[in-house]
């Protein structure tokens, strides 16, 4: 498994606010998160035990709503071009990030399979366990120790696809009244949120609370922070490759046709360091 960034979720909203202004009161914040458990969406959750978020005075409520595809250790399929139409190919859900990925598998890459929703992590891995569908799909730290067992063989992830490599592909976003009306609370939760970033990939502590709070091995929650979801691709400073996300999201009809320049100036507003 090499050392890569992993494609997220296709968001195309709002970041955050200009300015920063000192914490004076604790604020509360309800944090969606598509994947509760994730490294790169954890920070949130991660941060507050840390304490970091406290600091900055924001105390966060998280709730529960980065990909690789595997097939059974006995499986004759070694890679994404050893399938056929008869293949099944596993993503979660229409619209989803491993949707697309696999739609991008089919498009870019040429692969012969038959794309099929499967709903969840478990739920998939029991799918392909039972031989009902022959390639599932999956995000650390989930299936990693079926994978340490034998059990699994990793044959793809979204980054064997050539568009997909330099996008940004996951945003935070933060409802506009939100926004206008405690603006100086969602600045202090971008600053925390950077901070715990740092945290997450400097601290061994950092790991040890996300293998408690993910329930699986140290060694593994280690593998998922260096080999799968690395610092570089959790960025949220930046936003790369935007014209090719606004062209993906017009293919897909989650937008009738690309924003302008003063659509996206409005949108995407990201606070300085």
């Amino acid at each position: 498994m090499r050392d890569r960034r992993w494609l997220l979720s296709l968001l195309l909203a709002a970041a955050i606010a200009l300015g920063v202004s000192p914490a004076s009161a604790q604020e509360t914040f309800k944090v969606a998160i598509g994947q509760l458990g994730l490294w790169a969406v954890d920070a949130p959750r991660l941060g507050q035990r840390a304490g970091i978020f406290k600091k900055h005075g924001i105390v966060n409520f998280t709730g529960a709503g980065d990909l690789y595809w595997y097939v059974r250790a006995d499986s004759p399929i070694k890679r994404l071009a050893d399938a056929s139409d008869a293949t099944t190919i596993a993503y979660s859900a229409s619209g989803s990030s491993s949707h697309n990925v696999v739609l991008a598998f089919l498009q870019e890459l040429g692969v012969k399979a038959t794309p099929t929703a499967t709903g969840t992590q478990p739920a998939t891995l029991t799918q392909v366990m039972s031989g009902q569908i022959d390639i599932g799909w999956s995000a650390p730290p989930f299936g990693l120790r079926q994978l340490a067992q034998g059990k699994i063989r990793i044959i793809a992830n979204g980054n064997d696809v050539p568009s997909l490599r330099g996008q940004s592909v996951r945003v935070d976003m933060v409802n506009a009244d939100v926004l206008t009306h405690r603006r100086d609370a969602v600045l202090r939760f971008v600053q925390a949120y950077r901070e715990t970033l740092d945290w997450m990939f400097s601290s061994p502590e950092a790991v040890q609370i996300y293998a408690e709070e993910t329930n699986v091995p140290v060694e593994l929650a280690a593998m998922t922070r260096d080999k799968f979801q690395t610092k570089e691709a959790m960025r949220n400073d930046r936003l790369s490759d935007l014209d090719a996300v606004m062209a993906q999201a017009v293919r897909l009809k989650f937008l009738d046709k690309p924003l302008s320049k003063e659509q996206l100036a409005g949108l995407i507003q990201i606070p300085p360091h």
